[in-house]
């Protein structure tokens, strides 16, 4: 199915799901979210170059960290996404939902995260650029670094493919910063 969606609209519908994901996720005060706008291009340039930018929510169930060696924890959270994606003069929406994994020391501002998540296009078709398919699988490891209590900045390299599930298979690499504030 490809339906295709203005600027305009895209916007709208990728706040309005972000808006509904983090009221969704709002529950008990013990529990801890992200919220943040991240936007990155491709590492390849000239025609073949795509941009996304996305607002994105994340939720940490409190009881998802296990402290090992030390005082080193690896956590988890759930983490969704609604943008838009652009290429070769087309435009889609754009949306994940999946896990994302963290390693800390500590109190140490430095996080090392990476996940994999489902995702969706509203279209796979960009020019001559084929994805193969409207699903999608978008893996990503990178930093993150708490600037203050509550705000954070980050940088991951992500690859995006159907996971050779549909043909053709071209993936896209894309380098990835970000911007968010936790409550």
């Amino acid at each position: 199915m490809t339906f295709a969606l203005s600027k305009r609209g895209m916007w709208t519908t990728s706040f309005g799901l972000m808006m509904l994901l983090l009221s969704a996720a709002h529950g008990s005060a013990d529990d801890e979210f992200l919220a943040g706008l991240r936007g990155g291009v491709s590492v390849y340039g000239g025609k073949d170059r795509f941009s996304q930018v996305e607002p994105f929510a994340a939720w940490r169930p409190p009881s998802c960290a296990w402290n090992f060696y030390s005082d080193w924890s690896l956590g988890g959270r759930l983490e969704g996404s609604a943008g838009w994606f652009n290429g070769q003069g087309a435009n889609a929406f754009i949306g994940t939902l999946g896990p994302v994994l963290e390693i800390r020391k500590g109190t140490f501002p430095l996080i090392l995260e990476g996940g994999s998540s489902p995702t969706v296009l509203s279209r796979h078709h960009f020019g001559t650029m084929n994805f193969g398919d409207d699903f999608q699988f978008t893996s990503h490891i990178g930093l993150r670094l708490e600037i203050t209590k509550h705000f954070s900045i980050g940088w991951r390299f992500q690859h995006m493919s159907n996971a050779g599930m549909a043909h053709p298979n071209p993936g896209l690499n894309e380098q990835v910063i970000s911007a968010s504030y936790g409550f």
